[in-house]
């Protein structure tokens, strides 16, 4: 297995230093919470660790202030325009001025909770590459669609529907696999069948991508991921990483996930 590259994203021109980006991630999506032990007690406890953390939206700032250069802070979601009479709406913009450098598109949570379809998913999309930040691009199959045999097929039409206009100009995204039917259930994902579907989502990037983007694509896991799964799905998984929910909100359970990684 490849370790975490020691140097994170940096600013430049207001936007992401992609050259100076990691090849494999560990995404600390808090959700609508906050760690227990607080924010600046989980920061302290990352150490040197090379990891990622989206907070919500209101809490960015203080990430941003707290975290060091290895730790790179970023949205949950955002906006599909970039400004305009949209209430309670949050623009890519916005977000990289707080001191973002990626935000996360098409979360189950927001597929299925809140109606967001795959040609919003790609508006949103489209706005986080023009904004110069790094998409994290969810996308995964329900229980249903996976015992009729289709979630290869669903996972290829969902990287179908986002192959927008604006990835010819992408440095890179991240495509973050999360079977909706492992997400809060207790049942898991095995090792063997994520990289079975890894191999598919590779093979639609291929044809529906852009070929030098979808070559480099970090395919990264996030179907409730914790230290009692870790190595199988780092062993065996043929991913580069993992989109961590409700285990990122303790500091010690996500360095465990953060060790796992280099082994």
């Amino acid at each position: 297995m490849i370790v975490i590259q020691s140097q994170r994203s940096v600013a430049l021109e207001g936007k992401v230093n992609f050259a100076a980006m990691p090849n494999r991630y560990l995404i600390a999506n808090w959700k609508m919470n906050l760690p227990p032990e607080g924010i600046d007690a989980f920061l302290a406890a990352m150490g040197e660790a090379n990891v990622a953390v989206a907070p919500p939206y209101v809490y960015l700032k203080d990430v941003v202030a707290g975290a060091t250069r290895n730790v790179l802070v970023g949205g949950q979601n955002c906006a599909d325009q970039k400004s305009g009479a949209f209430t309670g709406e949050v623009s890519a913009g916005m977000l990289r001025d707080c001191g973002a450098r990626f935000v996360i598109v098409g979360h189950s949570e927001r597929r299925n909770i809140y109606g967001e379809d795959d040609a919003l998913i790609a508006r949103k999309l489209e706005m986080v590459i023009e904004a110069g930040l790094l998409p994290v691009l969810c996308i995964g199959e329900n229980q249903l669609q996976r015992d009729g045999g289709h979630a290869a097929m669903f996972c290829s039409d969902q990287l179908r529907a986002a192959a927008v206009a604006q990835l010819a100009s992408a440095p890179e995204v991240v495509i973050a696999y999360e079977p909706i039917w492992a997400i809060g259930t207790g049942r898991n994902a095995t090792g063997a069948m994520v990289a079975e579907i890894a191999a598919s989502i590779r093979d639609a990037l291929a044809r529906f991508w852009p070929a030098e983007l979808a070559r480099r694509a970090p395919l990264l896991y996030g179907g409730s991921v914790t230290p009692d799964n870790v190595d199988d799905l780092v062993a065996h998984g043929q991913i580069d990483g993992f989109l961590v929910g409700g285990a990122s909100l303790d500091s010690k359970k996500f360095m465990t996930l953060a060790e796992a990684m280099k082994r």
